[in-house]
C-alpha cells in the first residue's frame, strides 16, 4: 500500500474551486502501475470538474481503460491542461469545455459539444461541487445557499436531462456525493443538504432510467486531499485534515478510481441506485 501523508502544511488558499498545481504535498491521481483492461474501450465520458482532485484520477483511469474524455471546468486553465496532456498520452482524446454549471444553457452546450466531439455519450460523471464553511445557518447568506446549490445540485440535474437525450442502453450515470449527509456537518450545512439532495436524486433516477438501461450511482467521498480543501479550510485545518478517520489520514483522488471505473463498465450491470462510500474507514449507515 502507498504512503500516503497523514499531516500537510498549513497553506490555504483564496479562491475555489482551488489550484492543483499550487498544492503541496500533490494530490496523488494516478497509480502509475495500473493498467488498463479495455473496460471502456470506444466509449466517451463527460467529467465535471475533471480539470484537478477526483475529477483527475477519474479522468486518467477512463482514458487507461480505453474512453475519450471531456473535462468540464471552471477557468482553472493550467490544471485542465495538465489533465488533458496526462489523457491524451494513453492515446484517446479529450476535450476541455469552460463555463460555470451551475447554469443550464451552459450544461446544455457541454453535452452537445461533446457529442459534436465524440458522436457519443456513454458515461456521465457529476464531479463539480463547491463549499463554504460557516459556524452558524444565519450566516449562510442566500446568495451563498443559491450558489452552492446551482454548482452541486443543479448541475447534475441540468446535465443529466440533457446527457439522456443522447444516452443508449448500457450507459452510466455517477454522482459525486459525500459523507456529509450520512453524518451531519455543522459547519457546511449548505453543503450537507446539496449532498443530500443528490442522494435522493440518484435514487430516483436511477428508477426513472431502469428501463432504457441506463444505470445511475453514486461515490460518496470523506475527507480527500484535493484542491477543494486549502480553498475552504483554515491553515490549521488543513494541516490536520483527515487525521480524525480510523485510517488516521486523509484519502488521495486516485484512491477513488477502481469505484468510478467498476460503475461506468458492465462490471456493475446489475447496480443501479447504490452509493459506494470512500472514506477511511468510517461507518455509514444508507
Amino acid at each position: 500500500m502507498e504512503n500516503y501523508p497523514k499531516e500537510f502544511p498549513a497553506k490555504s488558499q483564496n479562491r475555489q474551486p482551488g489550484i492543483e498545481n499550487e498544492m503541496n504535498p500533490a494530490p496523488v491521481y494516478e497509480y502509475k502501475e495500473y493498467k488498463g483492461a479495455d473496460k471502456l474501450k470506444g466509449k466517451t465520458a463527460l467529467i465535471t470538474g475533471g480539470d484537478s482532485g477526483i475529477g483527475r484520477a477519474v479522468a486518467v483511469a477512463y482514458a487507461k481503460e480505453g474512453a475519450n474524455v471531456a473535462i468540464v471546468y471552471f477557468d482553472e486553465n493550467g490544471d485542465a491542461e495538465d489533465t488533458k496532456k496526462r489523457v491524451e498520452e494513453e492515446g484517446v482524446k479529450c476535450l476541455l469545455i469552460s463555463g460555470d454549471v451551475g447554469e443550464e444553457d451552459f450544461c446544455n452546450e457541454a453535452v452537445e459539444k461533446t457529442v459534436e466531439e465524440f458522436g457519443r455519450l456513454d458515461i456521465l460523471v457529476n464531479n463539480a461541487g463547491e463549499q463554504h464553511p460557516k459556524e452558524s445557518i444565519k450566516d449562510i447568506t442566500s446568495e451563498q445557499l443559491h450558489r452552492t446549490f446551482k454548482t452541486n445540485f443543479y448541475s447534475q440535474f441540468y446535465l443529466t436531462k440533457k446527457a439522456i437525450d443522447y444516452m443508449k442502453p448500457g450507459s452510466a450515470i455517477i454522482n459525486t456525493t459525500s459523507i456529509n449527509p450520512y453524518t451531519g456537518n455543522p459547519q457546511l450545512i449548505d453543503y450537507t443538504a446539496t449532498k443530500g439532495a443528490i442522494n435522493g436524486f440518484t435514487r430516483s433516477m436511477a428508477q426513472a432510467l431502469v428501463n432504457d438501461g441506463i444505470r445511475v450511482n453514486a461515490v460518496a467521498p470523506g475527507p480527500i486531499w484535493t484542491p477543494l480543501i486549502p480553498a475552504t479550510f483554515s491553515e490549521e485545518t488543513v494541516a490536520s485534515f483527515g487525521q480524525d478517520t480510523p485510517m488516521g489520514r486523509a484519502g488521495q483522488p486516485v484512491e477513488h478510481v477502481g469505484c468510478y471505473v467498476l460503475l461506468a463498465s458492465d462490471e456493475s450491470s446489475y447496480m443501479t441506485g447504490q452509493t459506494l462510500h470512500v472514506n477511511g474507514g468510517r461507518f455509514v449507515t444508507t
